[in-house]
C-alpha cells in the first residue's frame, strides 16, 4: 500500500464506506457539512459537521491523486491555451 493512503487510512474511527461517501457529494454537489451531517443520520450514521470538514481537507488530495494521474492537463488549462493562440491568416486565390 502507498506510503500517502496508509497515513490517511492510519486511526480510522468511522467506517470508509461513509468517508468515500461524504467527501465526493461535500465536492461535487456543494453541499455544506450540516446538510451532510443530517443526510447521514437519515442513513443511521452520526457524524458530526466538522469531522466531514477535516475528511475533506485529509481525503481530497488523495482523491485528486487518484483521479488525476500525473501528466494529464485540466480542462481550464487547455481552454485558456485555445484562447491565447495566433490566428491565423488565410491566403485566398486571387
Amino acid at each position: 500500500m502507498p506510503a500517502g493512503i496508509a497515513k490517511v487510512l492510519k486511526r480510522l474511527h468511522y467506517p470508509l464506506e461513509v468517508m468515500c461517501q461524504c467527501v465526493p457529494w461535500y465536492v461535487a454537489y456543494s453541499l455544506s457539512s450540516r446538510d451532510l451531517e443530517e443526510m447521514m443520520a437519515e442513513r443511521g450514521a452520526t457524524v458530526d459537521g466538522s469531522t466531514i470538514h477535516r475528511w475533506v481537507i485529509k481525503w481530497l488530495p488523495v482523491f485528486e491523486k487518484a483521479i488525476r494521474p500525473e501528466g494529464i492537463v485540466r480542462r481550464n488549462a487547455v481552454l485558456q491555451r485555445n484562447m491565447t493562440a495566433q490566428p491565423v491568416q488565410l491566403r485566398l486565390p486571387p
